[in-house]
């Protein structure tokens, strides 16, 4: 049995779809505890791809338990569409089960989100508009409506007779908006309380019968550590936390109960969004990463600031985690690199560093050191073992295992399920996977 935590160890977006649905096929439940559908998971089963925001990727597993739990934020308009489309593809949807304590995501949210965004100028910090920010915000004024508000007709029309006058107050006079007519969406949103019932339950209660029955659990968060609301590069954040702990509070277990935490990281780094991103590429080398990489956001469709890997924030997020191990993807995205940097440092004013510093000031004028390796030049889209990788591949990846003091379990070179390399079973196999030695890491 174990309980393990997938989470981004970068800015999001490190392939974390991938790696739990390669996890899952060993998990009985698996569970997203935290983020809206401002986030999207990409699976490639035998070619056919499925695009997933609120779902958890185990949906792809016939009788897996998946959970959405009390801390994420859903738009039930976005998580029926899902729904509809999983019914099409004939995937069972018998075992989804929803927080009856997760907050909604309602119209004024999405008008807010975008609206404030607007009115920032050159402040702002890149939100999706999906409305994720402003459900949060209520969530912690007290004002949120949640998933079990709408099975409650007459509990529903008392909160929001009260919400949507307020609402609309600021959408007409601050932003010059038109007004939302309650009426419109009390109905619409009863609408989709009907379709969700049958999903909804204490899913506290039911991940704790898991857990005494001694399933294995796979916990999946949104985003990735640098969007953490604490610990990321604040104020370009989410507005949740994705790190590791988020797992507890976003489905109400207790931190005893966590056997594993497993960081997924690319190869290289992007980012989405506006913010500082020391090793970003310009030019030719960040085009063609891009390129090479498909860097174009599941949810949004934005193209992805591409930059080398930096190991700065790749040991932030050991510690900040408490990482077991590593998944590195898009490995194979390198292949055409004639040489690869890795940042070690970063220099401020002339002051060499390698802790991430908390200003989001000292960041944005981090200017990145780094460490050079060769590249390997051809393909490794077909490697299925560590032995399989070109010499120079693997000793990449041993550099940035020992960088970072922190085992690598899998390593992914394309989108495929099959496009994987498992070193060691991140969930079953001892907690020291073999890409990683005991000697003191290189540093520039």
């Amino acid at each position: 049995m174990a309980n393990v935590v997938v989470i981004g160890a970068q800015w999001g977006d490190e392939g974390k779809g991938k790696i739990t649905d390669l996890l899952s096929k060993s998990a009985d439940v698996v569970v997203r505890y935290q983020g809206g559908v401002n986030a999207g998971h990409t699976v490639v089963v035998e070619g056919e791809t499925f695009k997933l925001h609120l779902i958890p990727s185990g949906i792809l597993y016939p009788g897996t338990d998946c959970i959405i739990g009390c801390g994420t934020v859903i738009d039930p308009q976005i998580l029926l569409g899902e729904l509809d489309r999983l019914e099409a593809l004939k995937i069972p949807l018998g075992d989804l089960w929803i927080s009856q304590t997760a907050h909604v995501t309602m119209p004024y949210h999405r008008l807010l989100d975008t609206a404030a965004e607007a009115s920032r100028g050159n402040q702002k910090i890149g939100t999706t508009g999906r409305g994720i920010g402003p459900t949060y915000a209520d969530k912690s004024e007290r004002t949120g409506i949640r998933i079990q508000d709408l099975m409650d007709e007459e509990l529903l029309k008392e909160k929001l007779a009260w919400t949507i006058d307020y609402k609309n107050a600021i959408l007409e006079k601050l932003y010059n908006l038109p007004p939302l007519d309650a009426e419109v969406v009390i109905s619409e949103y009863l609408g989709y309380a009907d379709r969700l019932r049958p999903y909804v339950v204490d899913t506290s209660l039911k991940i704790y019968d898991a857990i005494q029955h001694r399933l294995n659990i796979l916990f999946e968060g949104a985003q990735g550590t640098l969007l953490d609301l604490d610990h990321g590069t604040y104020p370009y954040v989410t507005s949740s936390n994705p790190v590791a702990g988020g797992a507890c509070i976003g489905t109400g277990i207790g931190p005893t109960t966590i056997d594993r935490v497993i960081g997924v990281a690319k190869a290289y780094t992007t980012r989405v969004g506006e913010g500082p991103f020391p090793t970003e590429l310009d030019g030719e080398l960040g085009e063609l990463l891009c390129d090479r990489g498909a860097e174009f956001g599941t949810t949004t469709g934005r193209q992805r600031r591409c930059g080398w890997f930096d190991g700065v924030i790749g040991r932030y997020a050991v510690r900040i985690n408490g990482l077991d191990c590593l998944a590195i993807t898009k490995l194979d995205v390198l292949d055409e690199m004639d040489e690869i940097k890795v940042c070690v440092a970063y220099e401020i004013d002339g002051k060499s560093r390698q802790d991430f510093p908390s200003s989001a000031r000292d960041f944005a004028h981090c200017q990145p050191v780094y460490e050079t390796l060769a590249g390997w030049k051809q393909s490794t889209a077909h490697c299925r073992t560590l032995a399989d990788l070109p010499k120079a591949a693997q000793n990449y990846l041993t550099f940035l295992a020992e960088y970072m003091e922190v085992p690598i379990a899998i390593v992914s070179v394309g989108a495929g399920r099959e496009q994987t390399i498992i070193i060691e079973d991140p969930i079953h196999g001892p907690k020291r996977a073999l890409l990683y030695t005991d000697r003191d890491p290189v540093i520039a």
